[in-house]
C-alpha cells in the first residue's frame, strides 16, 4: 500500500513540480508589485474639476445610459443602448474622430508622457495589450522621463485613455498567462489545463500528507 502511494506521489509530483514553480514565481511577482503601478496609473496627472460648456439639446430614451466627458475643449455625450454606443455633441450630432495631433495633445495634458507616433487599431487580436477594449482605438507610442517606450490606448471619439501598457505590465501579463496556463489569450481561467494541474497538485499534496503520517507510524 505504501509503495503504491509513494509511486503515485512520486510521478504526480514530478508532473506538477514545474507548474508549481511557475505558480510560485508568478505569485511572488504579483505580491511584490502594486497593480496600480502595473497598469501605469502613476503616469496619469491629477484631473482638474470639469466644467461642461453646454447642456444637451437632444432627447434621451429611458433605456439609454448617458455618460458625459470632456474632450479637449468639447463636451462629448456617450449614449449607450446595450452594447452599442454613440458619441454625440450637445445637438445630438455624431462627432468626428480625434485627429492624430489631437490625440497626442490629450496624452500630453493627461499624462506625464511624451507622445510620438499614432496608429489606429480596428482589428481584435487574441492576447493583445488592448484586449477587452472597444475598437477602434488609437495606440500612441510614448516615452517617459527614462526614455522607456510606453503604449497609450485612447478612444478616438471620447478621448478617454483606455489603457497604458509598460514593460512591467507585459511581464505581469506573461506571468499571468503562465499562472492560469493560458499562454495565448491569457484570459481564460476555466481552461482544461488549469483544471487538470490543479487536481494533480491536490492529489500530490494529499498523497504526500498520507506518506508523512504512514512513515511516522512505521516501526
Amino acid at each position: 500500500m505504501n509503495r503504491s502511494i509513494r509511486a503515485i506521489h512520486k510521478y504526480f509530483s514530478l508532473i506538477v513540480s514545474i507548474q508549481l514553480l511557475l505558480w510560485t514565481v508568478s505569485g511572488i511577482f504579483f505580491a511584490f508589485n502594486k497593480i496600480e503601478l502595473i497598469r501605469g496609473e502613476g503616469y496619469m496627472l491629477a484631473k482638474d474639476k470639469i466644467s461642461f460648456l453646454k447642456s444637451p439639446e437632444f432627447e434621451v430614451q429611458s433605456s439609454d445610459v448617458v455618460t458625459v466627458m470632456k474632450r479637449l475643449d468639447k463636451t462629448v455625450f456617450i449614449v449607450k443602448d446595450g452594447e452599442d454606443a454613440k458619441y454625440l455633441d450637445f445637438r445630438g450630432q455624431e462627432i468626428e474622430k480625434l485627429s492624430y495631433e489631437q490625440s497626442r495633445e490629450i496624452v500630453k495634458t493627461m499624462t506625464s508622457l511624451t507622445p510620438t507616433n499614432v496608429y489606429e487599431i480596428n482589428q481584435k487580436v487574441a492576447g493583445s495589450e488592448y484586449r477587452g477594449r472597444v475598437l477602434p482605438l488609437y495606440r500612441i507610442t510614448s516615452y517617459d522621463k527614462n526614455n522607456e517606450e510606453i503604449n497609450v490606448y485612447l478612444n478616438p471619439y471620447s478621448g478617454k485613455i483606455e489603457a497604458i501598457r509598460t514593460l512591467s505590465w507585459r511581464i505581469w501579463d506573461f506571468l499571468w498567462g503562465l499562472h492560469i496556463i493560458d499562454w495565448s489569450e491569457r484570459d481564460n481561467i476555466n481552461n482544461i489545463f488549469l483544471q487538470i494541474f490543479s487536481l494533480l497538485a491536490l492529489v500530490s499534496s494529499i498523497t504526500g500528507i498520507i506518506l508523512f503520517f504512514r512513515t511516522v507510524r512505521s516501526p
